[in-house]
């Protein structure tokens, strides 16, 4: 590539020089002028190579340019001065211009007055190309540099997004598990043994399907039941006939994605605050439809109702499921408390409709919530 570069500019030269010799009748022949250009660019080329040696060794830079652009410029009169000597001691040998490259000191005469300028102008075009090419070799390296510091921000707040999830998963779990747990224990207490087996039965299905699936975020809305009715299952063990459950679902809401473990604590607050503080039976009602583009679940309890001074029966698992709903569907997902008009409390789960992620290799779940509470 060196070689065809400099003879591509040679021979572009050399076509001037060609048109100048027809125009002005010049008896000389065509190939003096071609010897010249390729020789003179060829000692330029091999000599530039030097150039970009001392580019290197001595960049121009912001903080010592004054020094820099002195020494270069001298290393610039040195590099033309070389250059015309080296031509003024080939020229002559290859016969071309006998009239004016006769020998060493014509020659070198000769060039110095017509070619130090270029040959001064030519090093600092190299120094120049050289300076832009780093210049921009720099520029697509910080470039590359903040394409992968943004990706790895990008990552890292997508792992903390994660990580928050999941906090917010884990706390929710373990606060179903202890509140189930001081159920048996007292159950236990209270000897009866039979249901605290039961419930125990019903808690071990409970997580043993939760952990197949521990590493999803959202789940099939009919897997969400199914964890659900498990769950209810022991709470009936609990509550025995106080509890009347209500589940209907539009069936194409049953293959759209839910977050994994969102419903429980939201039917678990209904039975604690709407059931568990009453010896009365009391209904729960959940149903899920699709509103335009939104899975819309509804969760009714005929307990007290919210309290008119705050939601003082909120506890743990509605606040951290609002906060899981927002850090997966921003302002798309929503928590909405309210009291019902004929007495009781309802909460309303909004998120953007979409199919549920792919749980087919996961095992199908075998859970003993079919068999009846009083086995």
């Amino acid at each position: 590539m060196f070689l065809v570069g400099w003879a591509a500019l040679a021979i572009f030269y050399f076509s001037q020089s060609l048109a100048q010799k027809f125009a002005m009748h010049d008896p000389t022949p065509w190939w003096h002028f071609l010897a010249i250009w390729v020789i003179g660019l060829y000692i330029f080329g091999s000599l530039a190579l030097g150039v970009l040696w001392l580019g290197r060794r001595f960049p121009i830079q912001r903080r010592n340019w004054i020094r820099r652009t002195v020494l270069h410029f001298l290393f610039s009169l040195g590099f033309s001065l070389l250059d015309l000597a080296i031509a003024a001691a080939i020229f002559p040998l290859l016969r071309v211009l006998p009239s004016v490259f006769k020998d060493f000191s014509s020659a070198f005469g000769f060039l110095l007055v017509i070619d130090f300028h270029g040959s001064v102008l030519g090093y600092w075009t190299v120094l120049g190309a050289q300076a832009g090419i780093r210049y921009y070799r720099r520029y697509q390296e910080r470039e590359r540099e903040a394409l992968r510091l943004e990706l790895q921000a990008s990552e890292l707040k997508t792992q903390l997004a994660r990580a928050q999830l999941s906090a917010l998963k884990m706390q929710l779990q373990p606060h179903f598990l202890f509140n189930t747990l001081n159920a048996i224990t007292v159950l236990v207490r209270q000897r009866k043994g039979q249901l605290a087996e039961d419930m125990l039965a019903r808690l071990s299905d409970l997580l043993r399907c939760v952990l197949e699936d521990v590493e999803a975020q959202e789940v099939p809305l009919r897997r969400e039941l199914e964890y659900l009715q498990i769950y209810l299952s022991i709470q009936q063990v609990r509550f025995q006939d106080r509890l009347k459950i209500d589940i209907s679902a539009d069936p194409e809401t049953l293959d759209a994605a839910f977050p994994q473990m969102a419903l429980q604590p939201i039917v678990e607050n209904a039975i604690r605050h709407g059931i568990g503080g009453r010896a009365r039976a009391g209904n729960i009602k959940i149903s899920a439809s699709h509103v335009d583009d939104d899975l819309v679940i509804a969760v009714e309890d005929d307990g007290p109702g919210f309290s008119s001074h705050g939601n003082s029966r909120a506890g743990i698992g509605l606040p951290n499921t609002r906060a899981r709903l927002h850090q997966l569907y921003g302002d798309d997902g929503q928590l909405v408390t309210a009291n019902r008009e004929n007495g009781g409390a309802k909460v309303t789960l909004v998120i953007p409709y979409r199919p549920a992620p792919d749980l087919s290799t996961t095992e199908m779940m075998e859970v003993h919530a079919v068999e009846s509470p009083d086995r």
